[in-house]
């Protein structure tokens, strides 16, 4: 093992584009779905739109170039190089950030939001607000290592991004996330209290409190989401939680695939009124879709719930929590909830659009509040 801090910057080969334009020149598509809508999945027609413009019109060589603008690098970390963006703010006593994705996520969706947060007087903020950001891919993400025995679960990863920020120099640090980004950031909570300053989630890692009498108002609303999710919304945990493995090879070999697994759940947790092409823009939907595929991180991506969903943490957090509610969310768990597990929330918005996605779907809220929390603990 070793200390190094390599840089790093993506570069695909011809091959590889090669590759999966022949792929996608012979699909075998399934005839279209049994109803007029998206109950049983993708549809057929929309499916095919996406996949057109990926075979005819989207340039990954300018989405490459744009996160190559970034400065990137490699550093092993617990016997795994772990892949991470590093942008250093103009101002001297910026806060170091950590920002970690989840799935189907990626670095990708933090683009818009790197620059406002590391100088935010470039674009119309006060200097005071400023970070380093420390954006890393997950274990079995993107350009991050593949994981090859199991342990690589919230709790490990919570630790490599402690060490992470130690070996970048930074004593006193902050960090946001969201999906499983929001568990690894409230695991650094739980075990790096002495260096973290605050954690910031836009997605609330709490399930129901015992109670007596008839639950709130929110908290049936918290239940019913959590209903729907099981009965409709979580198939893809339960077969990435139980075989990865299995869904993997799918994944792997199919780009219409892996392309559909990732756009169902950007139409269910995006407020995008159930188009998110057209609300994202097809290009920042396949920069994600690319990611995994590019990458062949089907099925290491997929192993995460198998580990993680074994390994649970349920210890409180007492740091600073700051958490933003976003409308569309998966689960959007009371306050009181909350407070169950989070002891120390000084921050608690709930926004009146966007969704699971916070910082590409709307990147100026986003940046709003991780600059409004972290203005209390800097």
């Amino acid at each position: 093992m070793t200390d190094e801090i390599t840089p790093f910057q993506i570069a695909i080969s011809d091959m590889e584009l090669a590759d999966l334009a022949a792929r996608l020149s012979r699909v075998r598509w399934p005839e279209r779905e049994a109803v007029d809508d998206w109950s049983q999945g993708v549809p057929l027609a929309y499916l095919e739109n996406l996949c057109r413009y990926w075979a005819e019109d989207y340039d990954w060589r300018a989405r490459e170039a744009r996160v190559n603008s970034f400065e990137q690098f490699r550093t092993e970390i617990d016997g795994l190089w772990i892949h991470f963006l590093h942008v250093r703010s103009p101002e001297a006593d910026a806060l170091p950030l950590v920002i970690t994705h989840g799935w189907p996520g990626s670095v990708f969706e933090f683009l818009d939001v790197i620059g406002p947060l590391v100088d935010p007087e470039a674009h119309g903020g006060d200097a005071a607000d400023a970070f380093h950001v420390v954006c890393p891919s997950l274990p079995g993400y993107a350009f991050s290592d593949k994981p090859t025995s199991p342990g690589w679960g919230m709790e490990r990863t919570a630790s490599a991004w402690a060490q992470l920020m130690a070996r970048l120099g930074y004593e006193r640090y902050g960090a946001q996330g969201g999906d499983w980004g929001a568990s690894v950031t409230t695991g650094i909570g739980i075990f790096d209290p002495a260096h973290v300053a605050g954690i910031h989630v836009n997605m609330v890692v709490a399930g129901p409190r015992p109670h007596h009498g008839e639950p709130t108002e929110a908290e049936q609303t918290a239940l019913a989401l959590l209903r729907y999710y099981d009965e409709w919304d979580s198939g893809y945990s339960k077969e990435q939680s139980t075989r990865p493995q299995t869904i993997g090879y799918a994944l792997v070999d199919s780009p219409i695939g892996q392309c559909a697994w990732i756009l169902e759940k950007f139409w269910s947790w995006t407020d995008t009124d159930g188009d998110p092409v057209a609300a994202l823009g097809a290009d920042r939907i396949l920069d994600n879709v690319m990611c995994y595929w590019l990458t062949r991180s089907g099925a290491s991506s997929a192993r995460l719930y198998w580990e993680s969903f074994r390994t649970t943490y349920t210890e409180q957090v007492e740091v600073p929590t700051g958490v933003s509610v976003f409308p569309k969310e998966i689960f959007r768990p009371p306050r009181r909830w909350a407070e169950q597990r989070y002891t120390n929330i000084i921050h608690w918005d709930e926004l009146e659009r966007g969704g699971h996605f916070a910082a590409l779907e709307q990147p100026e809220l986003f940046v709003d509040q991780v600059r409004t929390f972290f203005r209390g603990v800097r």
